[in-house]
């Protein structure tokens, strides 16, 4: 089981390095290919969008087909739209690159979340979900902070070509691993489709589940891909440093994955969602007074702490919102999800230009804070340990 679960690790380990390569060096994107800063910031969008599209589909075909080779496939196919993205000769052509490999990373993390949630009992299910998130927030710190330093050293092009070796190194690991592991699924059986998702959504906590992630990626996700610019902003133009700042985040997040267990037993469910919460709206508060870089590299270390302190509670509790059709509890989890992450730049970015980054980042912080909130009072059941 431990291999297996080093395995799946693996995989969203490299995943992950993939999701936020593009934020810290957005600068050089638009200067490279001569496009507005706020016009390359939507190549977050460009990911998240169809990341999100694609998972009731796949979340469905992961219920019926082995999940393993599901997330192998599109594994492959990630490394392949990154070294696209590499050889791009226009915006229009790394915006494409970037859709397909939203779909295609639709089909990794999400998917390795559900199939721990196959291998794993509930009762374990908080700490091996949270050894997934150790190695998903290790891929968003390298990814973050190796494009910047990639882009500072070479150019933007080389982050992209180290991205889909690293993809397909993980490939060479991960195929014969994982051969034979897990159930094959059922038979293709479009008429699934219909009662799965009316099961899910017929569960009372449905809505706050969704809602939530929804809300999560929105406003706090969606200010990640303008991190960069309001560096720029304020003087500081290298994009390691962005990448920095931006990686603290996955620091958080690892932290969060070492004092899981302190958590569940002295604090419980109910006070992380509500203090995970109200600490993401002191963050982005934090980023609205526009601090010296090294402050707001320990605020994304704090941010992430916070997130998923969170974070991790609502995805246990997707998880069971239908355990026989836990591929697709936990795609639809990733759509509402990534469907914020994509509205998330566009939002501030109208925010940023009617109101000021200040005031948008400041409601931000008041919708993050009642998100939390919210779920501390909706979702509730004896701790997890």
């Amino acid at each position: 089981m431990n291999r297996v679960l080093n395995l799946i690790a693996l995989i969203g380990f490299a995943s992950s390095l993939f999701t936020r390569t593009a934020d810290p060096i957005i600068p050089q994107i638009a200067a490279g290919l001569h496009v507005e800063p706020a016009t390359a910031a939507l190549l977050s969008t460009a990911y998240a969008l169809p990341y999100a599209l694609v998972q009731p589909v796949l979340g469905v075909l992961a219920d019926m087909f082995s999940k393993a080779r599901l997330m192998l496939i599109c594994l492959a196919v990630l490394a392949l739209a990154s070294l696209v993205c590499a050889l791009s000769t226009s915006f229009e052509m790394l915006i494409a690159a970037r859709v397909v490999a939203g779909l295609a990373s639709g089909g990794t993390v999400p998917i390795a979340l559900a199939f721990v949630g196959d291998l794993v009992p509930v009762a374990g299910r908080q700490l091996a979900i949270s050894r997934v998130l150790f190695a998903l927030m290790t891929g968003n710190l390298l990814g973050a902070f190796g494009a910047g330093a990639l882009a500072d050293l070479f150019d933007w092009r080389a982050v992209f070509i180290v991205m889909a070796g690293l993809g397909f190194a993980t490939l060479a690991v991960a195929v014969p691993g994982l051969r034979g592991v897990g159930k094959a699924g059922g038979k293709f059986d479009l008429s699934s489709i219909g009662p799965n998702y009316r099961t899910i959504f017929s569960h009372p906590l449905a809505k706050i589940c969704f809602g939530a992630v929804l809300l999560e990626g929105a406003f706090m996700y969606g200010v990640f891909p303008h991190m960069a610019e309001l560096l720029h902003q304020a003087g500081e133009t290298r994009a390691s440093i962005a990448g920095l700042v931006i990686g603290g985040f996955g620091i958080g997040g690892a932290a969060y994955a070492f004092i899981v267990r302190w958590l569940l037993s002295r604090v419980g469910e109910t006070w992380m969602m509500r203090s995970g919460g109200m600490a993401m709206g002191a963050c982005l508060v934090v980023i609205a007074l526009r601090l010296p870089w090294p402050f707001e590299f320990a605020n994304f270390m704090a941010l992430g702490l916070a997130f998923y302190v969170l974070h991790a509670v609502i995805q246990v509790y997707a998880s069971e919102l239908a355990p026989a059709a836990r591929g697709s509890a936990l795609a639809l989890h990733s759509f509402f999800f990534f469907l914020g992450q994509a509205a998330g730049p566009a939002i501030y970015n109208v925010g940023f230009a009617f109101a000021g980054v200040g005031p948008s980042l400041i409601v931000g912080a008041v919708i993050l804070a009642v998100t939390g909130l919210v779920c501390a009072a909706k979702l509730r059941r004896p701790p997890i340990v």
